[in-house]
């Protein structure tokens, strides 16, 4: 399912101690870039089926580059419906991203196409996820729902006033604010101190029920600032930003 870090923590186990992990999502859709991310030495990586042009198979390619480097690969999904999960976890990724979570009930829906002892996910051991039917049903279905990280997307108004019962919800991982997406919702501008108001708001909610909190970035300006409001989970760019970024540095030297 997912790969350990070097003292042998899954991403799971790592996010539920707090530690502080960084990734970054990736929007093209090819082996190569999981393969490149995972040498930089990310902790994981988000593969980004709601604003990417990623489908399944492109999928199966990026996991299959991911595991090649030890690298573990989440997916955001098109939307919480167990449809759009099961497969890219059979696939053998490490968990899920689910968009637009805005109720406990959508939050016990995601956690129903994720979690088998929850006794709704459609069960096959054959995929990549269980080793091709080699590591036996019942150690797969254990281990699945142990190292499964879940993350439910916080992007609209709606979930501000639900926040408590999101973070409450049984196996949900981490409270993960898209600042974009609830900086349109609130109507507010992406510097408003409405929208800090809210991921602060969102982060002490998921300290208070104890799981994480994350937050996307657009770049590493202030990754400090959140991590001493409590964050620690964060996806910084993507691998368009990061190349562009990279490029734009090259050909100002032009």
């Amino acid at each position: 399912m997912g790969s350990t870090s070097e003292n042998g923590l899954s991403l799971r186990q790592r996010i539920c101690a707090h530690e502080r992990v960084i990734g970054t999502f990736i929007k093209t859709p090819t082996s190569h870039v999981a393969e490149i991310v995972g040498l930089a030495g990310l902790d994981f990586a988000v593969a980004d089926m709601e604003h990417g042009p990623i489908g399944l198979s492109d999928l199966d390619g990026l996991c299959l580059g991911a595991r090649s480097v030890g690298l573990p690969l989440l997916f955001r999904s098109a939307g919480g419906e167990a449809p759009a999960i099961w497969p890219g976890l059979d696939l053998g990724c490490t968990g899920v991203m689910a968009p637009h979570v805005a109720t406990a009930d959508q939050a016990d829906a995601l956690v129903r196409a994720v979690k088998y002892h929850r006794g709704a996910r459609g069960f096959s051991p054959s995929g990549r996820a269980g080793f091709y039917g080699t590591e036996g049903a019942g150690p797969y279905r254990t281990r699945a729902d142990a190292e499964t990280v879940i993350m439910a997307q916080i992007e609209d108004r709606e979930a501000l006033g639900n926040l408590d019962a999101i973070a409450g919800t049984p196996d949900v991982d981490v409270l993960f604010v898209g600042p974009a997406d609830l900086s349109l919702s609130l109507g507010c501008a992406m510097t408003a101190p409405e929208l800090d108001d809210a991921i602060l708001a969102t982060i002490k909610a998921a300290r208070a029920a104890g799981i994480a909190a994350g937050l996307f970035l657009g770049n590493a300006d202030q990754l400090e600032k959140w991590t001493h409001a409590g964050a620690t989970v964060f996806v910084i760019g993507s691998d368009q930003s990061l190349l562009l970024a990279g490029a734009r540095a090259l050909a100002a030297l032009s």
